[in-house]
């Protein structure tokens, strides 16, 4: 018989988390190339993708308040 064990998500330390996204849109910046100006043209959402974002950030980033406390 298999023991399966459930952990509940461990709570999210926002000061020290934050420190890690920080880390790793830092890491990202270098992928990123910026004209120096350029019209913003609306893209179809289906053409969007590629974009690989680290476990750990997603979790903070969905444990944020979307308008703040």
């Amino acid at each position: 018989m298999t023991n399966l064990k459930v952990h509940a998500p461990a709570p999210v330390d926002l000061e020290g988390d934050l420190a890690l996204l920080r880390g790793d849109c830092a890491r990202m910046v270098p992928h990123w190339t910026a004209p120096d100006r350029i019209a913003s043209l609306p893209v179809s959402p289906s053409r969007i993708h590629g974009v690989i974002v680290p476990a750990a950030s997603a979790r903070l980033l969905d444990a944020m308040s979307d308008y703040g406390d």
